[in-house]
C-alpha cells in the first residue's frame, strides 16, 4: 500500500511538471482557456461570497469577544481583517474552486478518458495535456486569484458590520487598528496562497480525471477521491507557506 501511495505521489507530481513545461509550448488553447475561466469562475463567485460573509462574521465576533476580555477593543479591526486576508478568504477560494471547479474538470476529463477520447488524441499526435489539462489548470489559478480578491473585501466588509453593529465598536477604531497591524505582504501572501492552491486544485482533479478506475463508477470515484486530496494538501501547504512567512516578514512595528 505505502508503494502504491509513494508511486500515486510521483506521478501527480510528474504530471505537474509536465504542465508547468507545457505552458510555455505553442499553439497556447486560448479559447478552452477562456471557456474554462468563464466555467469556473461562473460556479464559483455568487458561492464564494455568500460564504465569505459568516467567515467574516464570526471572525469578527470570535476576535472581538476575545479582545474584549483582554481590554484591547481597539486592535478587533486589524486583528480580524489579518485572519481574513491571509487567512480565510485564500482557503475559502481554494475550497470552493476544489469542490465545485475542481469536481467538474475532473468528471468531463474522466468521461472523456472512458469514451478513449484521449487515446485517440495520443494516436493523432495531439498532447491531451496541452490541449486539455493546460488550460483547465490556467483557468483554475486565475479564478483563484481574482476570487480572492473579492472574498477578501466581501470578508471584510462582513466583519465591519458585525463588529461595529453587533458589538458596539466603532468605525474609526476599526479602521485605525487595520492600517496599524496590516501590511503590504499580506496581500501578496494571500494571492500567491490563492494562486498555489488553484494549482494544487486544477492538477489533482486533472490527474484523477485522467486515471480512473472502473467505468463511469470509477469517474464519480475519482471526482470524490480528488475533492478529498485537495482539502488534505490545501491545509498542509497553508500551514507551510504561513509558517515560512511569518519567519520571512516581520510583523508591522515589530
Amino acid at each position: 500500500m505505502i508503494t502504491g501511495a509513494l508511486r500515486q505521489t510521483g506521478r501527480l507530481f510528474a504530471l505537474a511538471a509536465e504542465v508547468t513545461r507545457a505552458v510555455f509550448r505553442r499553439p497556447f488553447q486560448f479559447r478552452e482557456f477562456v471557456e474554462q475561466f468563464w466555467f469556473v469562475a461562473s460556479v464559483t463567485i455568487l458561492p464564494a461570497a455568500l460564504v465569505s460573509i459568516p467567515f467574516g462574521a464570526v471572525i469578527a465576533l470570535q476576535v472581538g469577544s476575545l479582545t474584549e476580555q483582554l481590554g484591547a477593543q481597539s486592535f478587533t479591526g486589524g486583528a480580524s481583517v489579518l485572519a481574513v486576508v491571509q487567512q480565510a478568504s485564500p482557503l475559502i477560494v481554494a475550497l470552493l474552486i476544489a469542490g465545485a471547479g475542481g469536481s467538474a474538470i475532473c468528471a468531463d476529463l474522466g468521461s472523456r478518458k472512458i469514451r478513449e477520447e484521449l487515446d485517440a488524441m495520443e494516436v493523432m499526435g495531439v498532447s491531451p495535456v496541452q490541449r486539455l489539462v493546460v488550460p483547465r489548470v490556467l483557468a483554475a489559478m486565475g479564478v483563484a486569484v481574482l476570487l480572492n480578491g473579492l472574498v477578501s473585501v466581501v470578508g471584510i466588509l462582513g466583519g465591519y458590520f458585525f463588529n461595529v453593529v453587533m458589538q458596539g465598536g466603532t468605525p474609526g477604531a476599526y479602521l485605525s487598528s487595520f492600517s496599524a497591524l496590516a501590511q503590504l505582504p499580506d496581500l501578496y501572501v494571500s494571492e500567491l496562497k490563492a494562486l498555489v492552491f488553484g494549482f494544487i486544485a486544477g492538477i489533482v482533479a486533472a490527474y484523477r480525471g485522467l486515471n480512473p478506475r472502473g467505468g463511469p463508477k470509477g469517474v464519480g470515484d475519482a471526482v470524490n477521491q480528488s475533492v478529498v486530496i485537495t482539502f488534505l494538501l490545501l491545509f498542509f501547504v497553508n500551514t507551510v507557506m504561513t509558517a515560512v512567512y511569518l519567519q520571512i516578514v516581520p510583523p508591522k512595528g515589530g
